[in-house]
């Protein structure tokens, strides 16, 4: 089974400069980068998103654009990973994009997510991580129960890393997205080689 690996972006992790780990993750093997820098201004956020859309494209690594639509339409990036509220209230202006994803924290969230159209959707937190210090992990079964659930692909969030992330495809995740362990890593191509030679 081929498994995907997602980066999902915080700036705020990078030891050094971000375009440099961004440039680093893109020619490491890894499916999608999920920019994700959700603290910026519209305008902070296009200049950034320009920057990572050229890496990506000259990496052949799909960039996902996330939150800002405004953003999306201007650059004329059809691909955005929007929260599940407001996908539906801005369902009718991306409803013609190339990929539209989602966050799901229930079934019920799940369900709707489908509803509307969405290629995937990403399940979270599995695991312990500092980014939600303050909530407790939803766990491997909830993730099951997801998977089992869903007809669209599942990707798993929270706490993964390429040590961990072999439990999450046992439960029948098509990938996994990791944050911390990108953001930091000097050699993002061992993570990404790590995770898609998982034995299932």
């Amino acid at each position: 089974m081929y498994k995907e690996v997602i980066c999902v972006t915080n700036r705020k992790l990078c030891r050094g400069d971000f375009f440099k780990q961004i440039e680093m993750v893109a020619s490491s093997g890894v499916d999608k980068i999920v920019l994700r820098e959700k603290d910026l201004s519209e305008r902070e956020y296009f200049i950034v998103a320009e920057k990572v859309i050229h890496i990506c494209q000259k990496n052949n690594t799909e960039c996902i654009l996330h939150s800002f639509i405004n953003v999306a339409e201007k650059l004329n990036h059809k691909k955005i990973h929007l929260p599940l509220h407001i996908l539906i209230n801005n369902h009718n202006i991306i409803k013609n994009y190339e990929v539209i994803g989602t966050s799901i924290h229930n079934i019920k969230e799940a369900e709707k997510a489908e509803k509307y159209s969405t290629e995937y959707i990403i399940a979270g937190h599995i695991f312990e991580t500092d980014c939600k210090k303050d909530l407790p992990p939803r766990g491997l079964e909830f993730l099951s129960s997801i998977c089992k659930f869903s007809n669209i692909p599942v990707y798993a969030i929270g706490g993964i890393n390429a040590d961990n992330a072999y439990l999450t495809f046992e439960k029948g995740v098509f990938g996994v997205c990791l944050m911390s362990q990108f953001m930091e890593t000097n050699n993002p191509y061992d993570i990404v080689q790590k995770i898609k030679n998982i034995k299932t």
